[in-house]
């Protein structure tokens, strides 16, 4: 949303004045769309050598300060954090139905993992990354996209999809996957029935992934934002849809801290 809440407000304010965390603009181009993403990282965690990054893509309000603070909040547990632009420089959607159309573009077409890449490309290009501890997070449509990032083959050691839709994988997406998953899901998330749900989890075992399939008791879809009750009172038709859940954010993030501590962990001798 283009409205920030106070408390994201604060919160940002608070990651940027540390004194060792750096967050700045990053403008990049994707086949010729300008796009302006977010890096955030703890200067004091890189002087000695590369460390490992998180790709963060956004719900489908765009690039807002909701997704910059998860982003600072990475760089303050000691990543280095790119939140990307999926729909361009300063694009956000202002109502239900213009963030649908911005992320229906990219509705079962290859874009959504070839824009997803572009941003991937430019976390590894800070230098900072060490490429082979990497894993991508996202937030409805973007935990869509994380799943679509994967399935294109990316060198991810995981991903995280926190509410997000949930895409089977097919055989040849399975084949291509080098990531682990950690799947977010809400107990009351009207936007995936059972079967769907039923479906993902099949595919996820003919494929042979490596998966977990949390659900959060009493948390409806988009639980994890702070502005979701905000946004059930000022659009009628995402009442009753969407709402936040203080224990299922909390729970969901440490679980994500969890599978971080899995997937980066070093290598047995």
């Amino acid at each position: 949303m283009k409205i920030m809440t106070a408390a994201l407000a604060l919160s940002l304010a608070a990651g940027s004045v540390r004194a060792s965390v750096v967050t700045k603009d990053v403008d990049y181009e994707q086949n010729g769309v300008k796009l302006r993403g977010y890096l955030a990282y703890d200067d004091a965690k890189v002087k000695d050598g590369k460390i490992p990054g998180v790709l963060v893509v956004h719900e489908w309000w765009g690039l807002n300060d909701y997704v910059k603070q998860r982003a600072v909040q990475l760089a303050n547990l000691g990543y280095v954090a790119f939140a990307l632009d999926m729909y361009g420089a300063g694009v956000l959607a202002a109502d239900p139905k213009e963030a649908g159309q911005l992320a229906g573009q990219f509705k079962d077409k290859s874009l959504m993992a070839v824009r997803a890449q572009a941003g991937l490309d430019q976390l590894l290009a800070t230098g900072l990354v060490d490429p082979a501890k990497v894993a991508a997070i996202g937030y409805c449509f973007g935990g869509s996209t994380v799943q679509a990032l994967a399935y294109s083959g990316a060198p991810l050691a995981g991903i995280v999809s926190f509410h997000g839709g949930l895409t089977p994988a097919s055989a040849d997406a399975a084949a291509r996957n080098k990531a682990k998953f950690l799947i977010c899901h809400g107990a009351l998330d009207p936007s995936s029935k059972q079967e769907q749900i039923d479906a993902f989890l099949k595919s996820m075992n003919e494929g042979k992934i490596d998966y977990r399939f949390v659900i959060y008791a009493g948390a409806y879809h988009a639980f994890t934002n702070p502005e979701s009750d905000a946004n059930a009172e000022r659009f009628p038709a995402m009442k009753g849809f969407v709402g936040y859940s203080p224990s299922a954010d909390h729970r969901s993030w440490q679980d994500m801290q969890d599978f971080f501590g899995e997937i980066f962990a070093p290598a047995k001798g």
